[in-house]
């Protein structure tokens, strides 16, 4: 019997919508082809709050969910629907440690100037996969469709695909090739 393929673990901090968690594991499992398991590991994020600034700083956070994780996942990606922040930026979607195993995407602000709810399930499922990639390494793209692309705005978010580009495509495949070769 082979080994088991290694899953990448969808960590809700709050109660989310089924649809919507599924929503992400279903684009995680295409865009990645490892499988997406729901487990939530934190409950409580005050720990990450800036009274200053009333958000909550996604670093602490990606070091915490980092932490709490079981060996045997590859990657972890945490869901909030807190504000979240870097210091140098006012607010992100998401963060990621580049290259590393932890990821988080909020949906906070991915409500905003929302035409229907299947809007929002496609901003949220479309962040979760771009957080994802970073952990594979993959760095923001200049190709506007690219999943990988920066957003600044929510249109940003609304005008890229739910893909890869070509390029990134094959950067992801070097790197889960890479993954499988240290896994032997």
């Amino acid at each position: 019997m082979g080994a088991e393929k290694p899953r990448i673990l969808i960590s809700p901090v709050e109660d989310f919508d089924d649809e919507l968690v599924d929503r992400v594991a279903a684009e995680i499992e295409r865009a990645f082809d490892f499988p997406a398991e729901r487990l939530p590991l934190i409950d409580d994020l005050s720990f990450a709050h800036d009274p200053g600034r009333n958000q909550f700083h996604s670093t602490p956070i990606l070091e915490r969910l980092d932490a709490s994780a079981p060996e045997h996942f590859l990657k972890i990606i945490g869901m909030t629907r807190v504000d979240l922040f870097i210091p140098i930026l006012t607010h992100v979607y998401g963060e990621a440690q580049l290259g590393g195993r932890a990821c988080i995407v909020s949906t906070h602000r991915l409500k905003e100037e929302m035409k229907a709810e299947s809007t929002f399930l496609e901003r949220v499922a479309k962040e979760a996969v771009h957080e994802l990639g970073h952990t594979f390494k993959l760095l923001h793209c200049k190709d506007k469709t690219c999943i990988m692309h920066y957003c600044r705005h929510i249109s940003d978010v609304d005008r890229k695909s739910g893909d890869l580009c070509r390029y990134c495509k094959i950067l992801l495949g070097d790197e889960v090739k890479r993954i499988g070769k240290a896994g032997d």
